[in-house]
């Protein structure tokens, strides 16, 4: 538990943006969206004030182990996806997949913002 764990969307990204900050991170990409409503049915409960079923999306659950496993051997988890309606998305599933369960310790788990993939920009978010 060395390391901050910064996960951003693109595998392009998580390259540079790991350049940018050094060995105290590991930087991991979720190569889009990790989870979706269900395919063969409707996905939403109408009858609990129309909640959500998400779901993995296929071929996703080996990304999704990835993730969870560095968050484990993290000192706190860094989300920097897109700030646009589907990186807030992206955000919001990767926390819930990650969010420790009952009896686990608990990882802090922070929202990070950037509008520039530069190397301050990127460091003055991080701080």
């Amino acid at each position: 538990m060395s390391r901050d764990l910064v996960i951003v969307e693109s595998p392009a990204k998580a390259k540079t943006i790991g350049k940018y900050l050094g060995r105290g991170y590991r930087v991991r990409a979720t190569v889009g969206h990790i989870m979706d409503l269900p395919e063969k049915k409707l996905g939403i409960d109408v009858d609990k004030s129309f909640t959500p079923e998400l779901v993995p999306i296929p071929g996703k659950e080996k990304t999704i182990a990835e993730i969870k496993s560095a968050a484990k051997e993290s000192r706190e988890v860094l989300i920097a996806t897109d700030p646009d309606r589907e990186g807030e998305a992206i955000a919001q599933h990767v926390a819930t997949q990650i969010k420790p369960k009952r009896g686990d310790a608990a990882i802090p788990i922070k929202r990070v913002l950037f509008h520039e993939i530069t190397k301050d920009a990127v460091r003055a978010a991080i701080e």
